[in-house]
């Protein structure tokens, strides 16, 4: 099984998915995701998407179940790099990501999560 790497960026993990997710693997990210937010004291969960061609619920309830477990352990995330044919079909499927704030690339969700925290973007 592929685990998809977290990478840190000052008080910012990073996660982009550049593999095709089973059930295993996204389980695997949650916790992999939820140790690393609290071992490390994260304030920001930053999703890259921009490798992902096709999306279906599956996805759509795992960017929405990281943003609730990280929201849960005080850091907010921001998902990037969204393709229109993406958010289309996340919009046809009736998943409204609620709680996931989204930004078109990486540069933009640093910003708008240290927007968020109160810090000068």
């Amino acid at each position: 099984m592929d685990r998809v790497p977290i990478l840190k960026l000052g008080d910012i993990l990073i996660i982009s998915i550049q593999i095709d997710l089973d059930d295993q693997s996204v389980l695997a990210l949650q916790e992999d995701l939820a140790d690393a937010v609290v071992t490390t004291g994260a304030r920001g969960v930053i999703i890259d998407i921009t490798a992902v061609e096709i999306v279906d619920s599956f996805i759509g309830r795992m960017l929405s179940t990281i943003a609730a477990m990280s929201r849960m352990l005080d850091a907010q995330t921001v998902v990037v790099g969204m393709r229109p044919a993406v958010a289309i079909t996340l919009v046809e499927l009736g998943l409204s990501l609620g709680g996931v704030q989204t930004a078109l690339n990486l540069e933009k969700g640093i910003a708008r999560l240290d927007h968020v925290r109160g810090a000068t973007p």
